[in-house]
């Protein structure tokens, strides 16, 4: 029997989002909470439905890595998946992912935030990854994302195109947000905020 879990990351295995921790993790407090208030505009045009979440996040991205070098930006990234990310790890995510593991699951990983803050918290966790990329020209990152924010449908084209659902006789969901509707809809099972 093939079984598959798939697994938002932020709010559903995480507490918090990861991209405002990391950016905090990054940057310092200061270059945050300054970085934030010069940006009031996009958090505003955000909550009215004026622009996207792709868009705040490619702004917001821009703003705060820009010209940044690839090369540092990963490192960074892993200081922050070994160092500050495994405190904001929900317990209950933790014990569910190793009993699906123990009942053979291949576990994957979905989430709108960039995969390099993630990557090496699911390497090290034996866990299957689909996230976000960002863009780079020249080793250095543009501010922009490298194809669509996986979020919403992008989640379900995302899942199909790596995986054959059709083979599997199981398929979990764990989201947390509308943002995962789409891929909820894909599971045998599905668990809407499950670990709160």
């Amino acid at each position: 029997m093939k079984k598959i879990a798939f697994f938002d990351f932020d709010g559903t295995i995480t507490t918090k989002d990861t991209m405002f921790a990391l950016i905090r993790h990054q940057k310092g407090s200061a270059k945050f909470y300054l970085g934030f208030f010069f940006n009031i505009p996009v958090f505003a045009a955000l909550k009215l439905k004026l622009i996207s979440n792709q868009a705040a996040k490619k702004r917001l991205l821009s703003y705060f890595f820009k010209g940044t070098a690839l090369s540092t930006f990963q490192l960074k990234c892993d200081a922050f998946a070994t160092g500050a990310l495994p405190a904001i790890i929900r317990t209950g995510a933790l014990e569910e992912i190793k009993k699906l593991k123990d009942s053979g699951f291949t576990i994957v990983v979905v989430s709108a935030s960039a995969e390099n803050w993630i990557r090496k918290w699911t390497g090290d966790m034996g866990l299957n990854l689909l996230a976000t990329q960002l863009e780079t020209v020249d080793g250095k990152l543009t501010g922009k994302l490298s194809g669509p924010n996986c979020n919403g449908a992008e989640k379900e084209v995302r899942i199909r195109s790596a995986y054959d659902l059709s083979k599997f006789d199981e398929i979990y969901c764990y989201g947390d947000s509308n943002g995962d509707k789409q891929m909820l809809a894909l599971g045998t099972k599905s668990f809407y905020k499950p670990f709160r």
